[in-house]
């Protein structure tokens, strides 16, 4: 068993939430000041911990230890949603830190190497996985020249103006990194339901998402019949029922659908609606499931259009992402590290949330590490896990990587 500095630990922890702090949340979107100054306060530490640490052209912030090799890498991410929790990310990083810390002190582990990242725009405030995708080699040009956030804020001028662009970005050694580990909050509530402290994550869930849209015809609503109307909001509601139905005939206990957002125009009492859109996101780790549910999704849109008083219409909204295993290797050494150090307190689960490590998986071999999230709860400023588990997260984690270098 590898021995951390909990307090150490907790005390960089509560250190970074006070970055972008707002009551019991974080606000601190990728590129604003906040988490740009804790990208910096980051580099600091990692640099007081022994490790080479730089920022690089998309704001990554990379702690390379000096140690020649084979290295571990551990990260996630430090950015937040517009109004997220602490620890969604933030723990992993300094989780990271800490192994990296903890096992450098440690004599029987001094000479084993581990790298830590924070990734940048994980959350996709301009483009999702931004850091770690450029990490990984993928060019990255295009996304930059066209992304932008809610505001209409270019991603480009936002890189020049805080002095990110024009600067190295860090990249994968192959020949070095053998491994990426990241530890993470669960975001649900399976853990704390199941009475267990540490999750083994299986594999990361593939996403779908899309718009449907309905076109009927706006008029008056008390002066239009019902037999005549040609209602794009009655047509959405109608639709969302039959896929509501359609998908629970395809779905397992790991698979979720949601209706994220619907518009209605105008939006007023006294008119029928012209047209009306619905955006749908839907989640599976099984690939021939989530071509299924595609299957569904089309043949729905085609059956409701032929009734004809409402055209729909279905578009893509944003790039598939395909399920990706982890690494059954690693797997087995979390497990280990968990009975050494949690024994019976473990379980082995999917991730219903998207993830760096999805981004590193294909590249190199990765595994995930849950601790419960208090209520099920996360992006969302009530976001909490009690200090103990965050601790005993760590001490797993470190153990397990220890062990995975030491067999390299």
């Amino acid at each position: 068993m590898i021995e951390i500095d909990a307090a150490r630990l907790l005390a960089d922890l509560g250190a970074l939430r006070r970055f972008g702090a707002v009551g019991t949340g974080v606000v601190r979107p990728a590129f604003s000041a906040e988490d740009m100054a804790a990208r910096r306060w980051l580099q600091a530490r990692m640099q007081a911990a022994g490790l080479d640490a730089t920022i690089d052209g998309v704001g990554n912030v990379l702690g390379r230890s000096r140690r020649s090799g084979p290295a571990l890498l551990i990260g996630s991410h430090s950015d937040t949603q517009p109004t997220g929790g602490w620890l969604d990310g933030a723990m992993g990083v300094i989780h990271g830190l800490e192994i990296a810390r903890s096992l450098a002190e440690n004599p029987a582990t001094a000479g084993l190497a581990v790298d830590v990242a924070s990734w940048s725009d994980e959350e996709g405030t301009f483009a999702g996985f931004l850091g770690s995708r450029s990490f990984c080699g993928e060019d990255v040009a295009p996304l930059i020249a066209g992304a932008a956030n809610a505001d209409g804020k270019r991603l480009s001028d936002v890189l020049r103006e805080t002095g990110l662009a024009g600067l190295p970005r860090g990249s994968l050694e192959k020949g070095r990194h053998v491994a990426y580990l990241e530890t993470h909050i669960e975001q649900g509530g399976r853990l704390e339901t199941a009475g267990k402290a540490i999750g083994i994550v299986t594999g990361i869930v593939g996403i779908r998402e899309y718009r449907i849209d309905f076109h009927g015809a706006r008029n008056h609503a008390g002066t239009t019949p019902m037999s005549i109307r040609r209602d794009a909001g009655a047509a959405l509601i109608r639709f969302a029922h039959n896929l509501d139905e359609e998908f629970a005939g395809l779905a397992d206990a790991d698979t979720v659908w949601t209706i994220g957002r619907v518009a209605l125009e105008p939006g007023a009492l006294s008119v029928i609606p012209g047209t009306a859109s619905l955006w749908l996101q839907f989640r599976d780790g099984d690939p021939a499931r989530l071509r299924s549910m595609v299957h569904a999704l089309e043949g729905l849109v085609a059956a409701h259009d032929r009734e004809g008083r409402v055209m729909v219409r279905l578009t893509e909204h944003d790039l598939p992402s395909a399920p990706v295993a982890m690494d059954s290797g690693l797997q087995e050494h979390l497990v280990a590290a968990a009975e050494r150090v949690a024994p019976r307190q473990w379980l082995r689960m999917p991730s219903g949330a998207g993830h760096d490590a999805q981004i590193l998986a294909p590249h190199l071999p990765a595994a995930m590490l849950f601790v419960p999230s208090i209520g099920g709860l996360s992006h969302d400023s009530g976001e909490d896990t009690d200090p103990a588990d965050i601790v005993l997260g760590c001490r797993v984690a470190a153990t397990a990587v220890a062990a995975i270098l030491r067999e390299r």
